[in-house]
């Protein structure tokens, strides 16, 4: 079924060119495994790569004053954002809203890698909790 949400005619380029650069190389190890700047690649959105074998691991709680979308390509995580807890898998997306806390953490068994879209050109983040 083809999709005809808007007329073509209705948006012109604005002069950006296409971009490419690498999120991430699969051999590196640590679970932070890379980000793309919004601003690299001419964009809006700033890109995560996350990805470990360790159940129970995960980023810190922490807010952004934006919202961020998480995409689980892998494995199995336990959301928390705010006071909704979401656990999540392969092929699933979950939503974290501008200025609420959140974190999450590896389920298992085996490795859980998620794309994190920052909805900002830049990454911005206050952590809540200590080292």
């Amino acid at each position: 079924m083809a999709r005809r949400d808007f007329d073509p005619a209705t948006v012109k380029p604005d002069g950006r060119p296409a971009a490419k650069a690498r999120l991430f190389d699969p051999a590196d190890g640590g679970p932070w495994r890379g980000s793309i700047a919004g601003l690299t690649l001419g964009g809006q959105n700033t890109v995560l790569a996350y990805g470990t074998d360790t159940v129970g691991a995960g980023p810190r709680l922490h807010v952004h004053p934006y919202d961020e979308t998480f995409i689980i390509i892998e494995g199995r995580a336990r959301f928390f954002v705010g006071e909704t807890t979401l656990d999540a898998a392969r092929g699933d997306v979950v939503f974290g809203p501008a200025g609420v806390p959140h974190r999450f953490e590896n389920l298992g068994p085996g490795r859980l890698q998620t794309v994190d879209i920052h909805h900002s050109p830049t990454w911005i983040q206050t952590d809540l909790d200590e080292d």
